[in-house]
Formats: C-alpha cells, sequence, structure tokens
C-alpha cells in the first residue's frame, strides 16, 4: 500500500483492536505489559528482551486471527561474527506446516553478508545501530506464528523484539499473503545465471529484491540482467532489465561506488575492506508490483565489463518479497549455517 494511502487512512475510525508483542508481553494480553520487575522494581523494564538457546525454534509471536501484522522491531548484538546469517526468521499463516517467509535475519533486513548498514526505504528501515524494522503488511485470517531459530551454534543472550498487529481487520476473501525466501549461489558457473525465485505457483505479485553480492573478481560487476519469467515464460522472460545497477535506479557502475538509500531502491553497501568486495542493492516493486496468474521465476545474470563484457564467477545472495494466495510451494532446503556464511 503506497504512503500517501495509509497517511489518508489516519482520519478513519475502525473496530480494529491494536496489540503488540514484546518480550514484556509475549502474548499480547489486555493489561498485561510491563509486569516484570527490575532491580528498580515492578514494571520498571523487567524483561526488555529473551534468550535465544542454541539449536532451537524460539516462538516470539503466537496470534489468532483474523489480523494483520504491520510492523516488526528487532535487534540482535553481534554476539558472533556471523549472528545475522545464523538466525533465521520464519514466519508460518493459518496453521501451514511450511513457511511462507524462511530468511535469515540480516538479510530479510537488507543486512547481507552478516554485515551490519543503514537502510531508509518505505517497507524496510534499518536505523543507527541495528535496529531492524519491516513495514510489510503480513494479513492472516486464522493464525500467525512468527519464530526465529538460533543456528549460531551458543547461545544468543538478548533478543530484542516488538511486533506490531490489529486484531479483527477487514480482510477481503481476495487477500493475498506475505512471503520472502532467500537463496544462494556460490559461486554461479561462468554463464549461470542466479535465481532469485522459482517454484512460485498461483496468483500474486511480485513486490521486492535483495541482493548480497559478493565480487569475487576485479573489475566491475554489475552488468547482469534481471530477468522476470511470467505465466509460462521457458526460454526468454516477459521482463528483462538492463543491469544490476540500472535494476536498483542507479547508474554508470554507481560512480565511485557511491552507496544511496532511498524509499524504493538504493545500494547501502559497499564494503572494500576485506580480501573481496562485498555490495547490498535492493529494489521494491511497491509503486510498480510484477503481477502473475500461474507461476513466476527470477534471475539475474553474472556479467562484468573491462574492456568489453565478460562472464563473470560471483557469490550472489538474494531474497524475493512477494504476496500470492494460498497455498504456497515449499521452499527448496535452507542452507546449513556453514553453507551460508559469506566469506
Amino acid at each position: 500500500m503506497h504512503l500517501t494511502s495509509r497517511l489518508s487512512q489516519l482520519t478513519e475510525v475502525r473496530s480494529e483492536k491494536s496489540r503488540s508483542l514484546t518480550a514484556e508481553n509475549p502474548d499480547g494480553e489486555v493489561g498485561a505489559g510491563g509486569r516484570a520487575a527490575s532491580d528498580l522494581g515492578t514494571g520498571r523494564k523487567g524483561r526488555p528482551n529473551v534468550p535465544l538457546p542454541d539449536g532451537e525454534e524460539t516462538v516470539i509471536g503466537e496470534i489468532d486471527g483474523p489480523g494483520e501484522i504491520r510492523h516488526i522491531w528487532i535487534t540482535v548484538p553481534e554476539t558472533t561474527d556471523h549472528v545475522l546469517r545464523d538466525l533465521v526468521f520464519r514466519a508460518y499463516w493459518d496453521g501451514e506446516d511450511d513457511p511462507s517467509v524462511e530468511v535469515p535475519l540480516g538479510d530479510f533486513f537488507c543486512n547481507g553478508h552478516a554485515t551490519r548498514c543503514n537502510v531508509f526505504s518505505h517497507p524496510i528501515v534499518v536505523a543507527p545501530n541495528g535496529g531492524f524494522n519491516c513495514y510489510f503488511s503480513m494479513p492472516f485470517r486464522e493464525h500467525a506464528r512468527i519464530t526465529v531459530e538460533n543456528q549460531c551454534g551458543e547461545e544468543v543472550p538478548t533478543f530484542f523484539y516488538q511486533i506490531d498487529y490489529a486484531l479483527d481487520p477487514d480482510i477481503a476473501e481476495d487477500t493475498a499473503y506475505f512471503h520472502a525466501q532467500w537463496r544462494r549461489t556460490n559461486p554461479n558457473a561462468l554463464g549461470e545465471d542466479h535465481v532469485i525465485a522459482d517454484g512460485i505457483e498461483g496468483t500474486g505479485h511480485y513486490v521486492g529484491t535483495y541482493l548480497a553480492w559478493t565480487a569475487l573478481s576485479e573489475h566491475w560487476w554489475g552488468e547482469g540482467e534481471v530477468k522476470f519469467y511470467i505465466d509460462g515464460d521457458d526460454e526468454w522472460p516477459t521482463i528483462c532489465g538492463t543491469g544490476a545497477e540500472d535494476y536498483v535506479g542507479g547508474a554508470w557502475c554507481f560512480g565511485d561506488d557511491e552507496t544511496y538509500s532511498t524509499p524504493f531502491l538504493g545500494y547501502p553497501l559497499h564494503d572494500d575492506s576485506g580480501a573481496v568486495t562485498q555490495h547490498g542493492l535492493y529494489r521494491w516493486h511497491i509503486p510498480d508490483p510484477i503481477r502473475f496468474d500461474d507461476d513466476l521465476r527470477v534471475t539475474v545474470q553474472a556479467i562484468g565489463y573491462d574492456d568489453g563484457l565478460f562472464e563473470r564467477s560471483d557469490d550472489i545472495s538474494s531474497t524475493a518479497y512477494w504476496y500470492q494466495k494460498e497455498p504456497h510451494n515449499p521452499f527448496p532446503d535452507l542452507p546449513d549455517r556453514r553453507a551460508r556464511r559469506p566469506r
């Protein structure tokens, strides 16, 4: 939904019930927040966070519907070098066994490479220092279940979160459900495109891409075209872009690797401090969603430029965001934590 639409709703009086899940009120119960005691006494910030036991999938949200999640805030200390890739964020709608969202925590919030960077976009905001915010609408009719699995190899002692939602919203019969999926090609074979999303079947619309791209060799890396294969497209896509930096609104190799973050597109990360250079890019198809009636596949090429175009072999991770009517196809198995860790 456009920001102007949200602003116009501020004059409406509705019968919805506003609720929030935090460590202080994990069930969102009426009049039950902030009762835990600290050294300052009862109700004085007694339980602002929860631990995440190693190897466990911790439920941070369990909500009976109908409802709509409208904002999620999360932060976590960097207890390990790879905590943002070793924690897995999931969402399950209406009692389904397979998650509709399964993404490493950092990548979901456009902080790939297990590296923090600020992001100031419309649906995803990462504020200093590591305040992860999501404004994607997540409606559900019967039940919502939000979890974080700790695959760090040790306990995360303090995990902070807040899930803001409405109960009893007006959810139309044709409402689509939020989905997000992570994939990695490490590295891609020369001439082989990275698959951002595949196996999407049903009716819906694609709303965003985040790319955590590690350039494994020198020279310009971002000439690859982003392609959308829609409703039966086979060899050739219906939508084909002109290059990775063009897809996120930039041009001419981002100049001198100048980073930027805007409401719908950005290049918030350029890090050449290590042995390889890491890039973070996002593009939100919110004013221009990619509609599909039957199926969708999304890819990006790894093509560079020196004295001419050449095929590259890079380490490419991606998060795809879309809405579709349920049921959805199960996702491919998420790689284990060692296969997810950045170079």
